[in-house]
């Protein structure tokens, strides 16, 4: 006699900390953290926390001055002790790790891609992410924030007048997720102990339309087919969605 039981589909299975394949972890941000900055925000996807901050100023760097544009870019890094044990500072060593480059030009292109640098005129915005506690998705997490303290950053800027009062430099929201693949099975959001023992690992950075800014992905086992990054896709577009809906209520 057969099991009349049917098999689980993916989005049934239950990962270790009981979320289903296609759930965020508990998201948050909060929004003014920090009283200095232009904009900042702390976000939080599960256990891993970001502090992004967002510095205005008023003026380009030399190489641009003239030209009638504005620029962003980003600075990524880790505290000592935002992992298990304990990292020497960078500034310590005297090195920036290539790690750490890789990250705070990914945060600056996704941020860039959706400022029309015209409308921000010769103003310059940095943005800042300092890892407080990472549990996986440390860069992705950064981008999501990166933007809710842009934005307010903007705004700081607008009620100041170094940004005309119908310039419209956003010309999108961005956010990014992880995905992988555990087990044969394609996940969203990936904590560190899935993110260690995934066949594929992707970060996916996508616009608040649905468009595609940055899809950086490989096979850390098993080489994936075009059904599986099909799947991945979807599923990151699943993620950003609901990020850009929780950007949409932080910014409220």
């Amino acid at each position: 006699m057969t099991d009349p039981t049917p098999a689980p589909t993916p989005s049934a299975l239950v990962r270790a900390d009981g979320r289903s394949v296609d759930d965020l972890r508990e998201v948050t941000i909060e929004r003014g953290w920090s009283t200095q900055a232009e904009g900042s925000a702390l976000i939080s996807f599960g256990n891993t926390r970001v502090l992004c901050t967002a510095s205005f100023t008023n003026g380009v760097p030399r190489w641009m001055s003239g030209k009638g544009k504005g620029w962003v870019t980003a600075e990524y890094a880790m505290l000592p002790r935002a992992t298990n044990s304990r990292m020497d500072r960078e500034a310590v060593k005297g090195k920036i790790g290539g790690r750490t480059h890789e990250i705070s030009r990914l945060i600056g292109r996704s941020l860039r891609a959706v400022v029309d640098m015209k409308a921000l005129g010769e103003n310059t915005i940095v943005i800042d992410c300092d890892v407080l506690q990472a549990d996986g998705g440390t860069r992705t997490a950064a981008i999501t924030g990166a933007y809710v303290a842009m934005v307010d950053a903007i705004e700081w800027a607008r009620g100041r007048k170094f940004i005309g009062q119908k310039a419209q430099p956003l010309i999108d929201s961005v956010a990014a997720v992880s995905v992988g693949i555990i087990d044969q099975t394609p996940m969203l959001d990936l904590a560190y102990t899935e993110d260690v023992r995934a066949e594929t690992d992707m970060n996916v950075v996508v616009t608040g339309r649905g468009l595609f800014v940055e899809v950086q992905g490989a096979a850390e086992g098993a080489p994936f087919d075009r059904s599986e990054l099909n799947a991945l896709l979807d599923l990151a577009l699943v993620g950003t969605g609901e990020l850009t809906a929780l950007q949409t209520a932080a910014l409220a």
